[in-house]
């Protein structure tokens, strides 16, 4: 009888201990699965009924860590102009036939020039109608004159270039005309320097405005 006793008391409390372990066995798994920050989201959000349910996307307000968390939105690029796929592919155009073995600011200056232009009541109003402009039945942009324009292969610092000058970086100084002393006609080059204001240098070109 007493020896019973010893075995069910001792099969009790193994009973015990192995249902203490199952539960923190459960608790320790929760914990395993449980998020490392449990984000919340303002109110002002999502409606209120929302707001009480977990959420994974929304304006992250706190953790429970307590670390802070910052929302990052994503920034769109903001273009200081805005061009047609077509006015845009002459642009790049233009300046890899002009300036392709110039540094980025010399494409920068050449792209800014063409869109100078574009903005002057003393051009035409699209990137295309500048670049295939005439004057006299001549062309402004040599290449353009001699079928480089046409047949470039526009670079990945060009793009980059075209791009920081759409973004609204403009170095040119207002400059409207561009030429290469060492490659120009005399005659035209001339008219440039009695005709406009030089205003400075960079790589092969000089840049001019209306006097």
């Amino acid at each position: 009888m007493y020896k019973k006793f010893i075995i069910q008391l001792f099969l009790g409390n193994m009973l015990l201990v192995m249902s203490w372990f199952c539960i923190k066995g459960t608790q320790v798994t929760m914990f395993a699965a449980t998020p490392a920050f449990q984000l919340s989201l303002t109110e002002s959000a999502l409606p209120e009924e929302e707001t009480k349910a977990d959420h994974f996307f929304g304006i992250l307000k706190k953790a429970a860590s307590g670390q802070r968390i910052v929302d990052y939105s994503v920034m769109e690029k903001e273009y200081e102009y805005q061009l047609s796929e077509e006015d845009y592919e002459a642009l790049l155009k233009i300046v890899q036939a002009e300036a392709g073995n110039e540094d980025e600011e010399g494409k920068m200056l050449v792209a800014g020039v063409v869109l100078n232009r574009v903005e002057s009541a003393r051009f035409p109003d699209t990137v295309v109608e500048v670049v295939l402009q005439q004057e006299d039945g001549v062309y402004q942009f040599s290449p353009v004159a001699n079928g480089t324009y046409r047949s470039v292969r526009v670079s990945q610092e060009t793009i980059d270039a075209v791009e920081r000058v759409l973004m609204g970086e403009d170095i040119t100084q207002g400059a409207l005309y561009f030429a290469s002393r060492k490659y120009a006609d005399p005659e035209k080059m001339k008219w440039f320097d009695n005709s406009l204001t030089r205003l400075f240098e960079h790589g092969g070109h000089e840049f001019f405005t209306n006097g």
